[in-house]
């Protein structure tokens, strides 16, 4: 009996520890040149967007749909400009969303 736990217990894995070696060795693959890294910047930036936008309204305490409201848009609409992977913005848009929820969008380049 007591042979069989120890078995089980030197075969107990680290996933969490595997999982993040590999996350990193497939990452420093992934982001070895300079077109692979500009590419990855773009897709962050823009899950960046999409998560402000909805933290911003989770904060205000508006559903997609009371937003829309004061949007006077459809509550589809405001589901599609919250929606991740979403890149056709128009910079009206985007001010009148976040003055909505009484933000201020600020652009910046680097």
């Amino acid at each position: 009996m007591k042979e069989t736990t120890r078995t089980m217990s030197e075969e107990k894995r680290d996933y969490l520890k595997e999982g993040a070696r590999r996350y990193q060795e497939i990452r420093e693959t992934l982001l070895s040149t300079p077109e692979a890294q500009a590419q990855f910047e773009d897709i962050v930036a823009e899950h960046d967007l999409w998560q402000q936008l909805v933290e911003a309204r989770l904060e205000s305490g508006l559903t997609q749909k009371d937003l829309a409201h004061l949007l006077s848009v459809s509550q589809a609409q405001v589901a599609r400009i919250e929606k991740c992977g979403y890149d056709s913005y128009t910079l009206s848009t985007l001010r009148r969303h976040t003055q909505a929820l009484g933000k201020k969008l600020r652009i910046s380049l680097v």
